[in-house]
């Protein structure tokens, strides 16, 4: 069998990953041999969603540690306790993010503008501080962050979330160029519009059926399962020469032009 794939005794931790998009991820990686840490601000969510990747794998191989990743001390204490359970860390998927404030730039009040910012972008920065050494050690790691779409467009309702996500493929090709000589990747993911909890905002109207039929080449939205393989192909050995990159996974709606 190939081994392409495979990330059997890899360690990775995954934020925001207690439902949807980082929970369909979490169990991608794990189902391929990884052994996982899902962080979510929710313990009970948490210990949920693990048993559920374990029954999926029919093995123990994730379990849940709470992390607010706003706090630079919850990142800090969810890295100290994967090495403690599990050992170094190989990998790395940020994909938890917020979005406070849905209006106009122009108007974003200070606190809604920094937390955006502090949550999609520096706490990504904080989490890349931290493991960084452990795969410098070992002269091999990968680290995925959750960008959008959004980020490649400008929008009068969610400019600053799309900022934001900018902000974070730039952290990404910055991280990418530094570490690359010693052998870490860095790449951005960017979602198109996906059914999750996270977006219902933005797809659970009748419009977005229109939407749908016009802008989106597949025909329809992005499940959280679509991006289990993207998570599988960026933790493993089959993306070992790609670094620096915003990979789309939107069904065709934001093709390069």
């Amino acid at each position: 069998m190939s081994k392409l794939f495979d990330l059997t005794g890899k360690v990775a931790v995954l934020t925001g990953a207690s439902k949807g998009m980082g929970l369909a991820m979490a169990t991608g990686l794990a189902e391929h041999g990884a052994k996982v840490v899902i962080s979510a601000r929710k313990q009970d969510q948490l210990d949920a969603a693990a048993a559920q990747i374990n029954e999926t794998v029919g093995a123990e191989r994730a379990i849940g540690i709470a992390c607010n990743i706003g706090y630079k001390e919850q990142l800090e204490a969810l890295v100290t306790q994967t090495r403690e359970k599990l050992g170094a860390i190989d990998v790395v998927v940020g994909n938890a993010g917020v979005n406070p404030y849905y209006g106009v730039t122009s108007e974003i009040p200070d606190d809604a503008y920094e937390k955006t910012m502090q949550a999609n972008v520096q706490s990504n920065l904080w989490l890349a501080q931290l493991v960084a050494p452990d795969m410098v050690a070992k002269g091999s790691g990968s680290m995925m962050f959750t960008s959008s779409i959004g980020a490649f467009k400008p929008s009068v309702m969610l400019g600053t979330y799309g900022m934001s996500k900018l902000a974070l493929i730039g952290l990404v090709r910055n991280l990418a160029a530094e570490f690359g000589p010693k052998g870490l990747r860095f790449n951005a993911i960017c979602p198109g519009l996906v059914r999750t909890d996270f977006a219902r905002e933005l797809w659970d109207n009748p419009e977005v059926e229109e939407r749908i039929r016009k802008d989106i080449p597949l025909r329809r939205l992005g499940e959280p399962e679509d991006f289990a393989g993207v998570a599988v192909y960026l933790a493993s050995d089959a993306s070992k020469y790609m670094t620096g990159q915003a990979l789309t996974v939107c069904g065709g709606s934001n093709m390069w032009t």
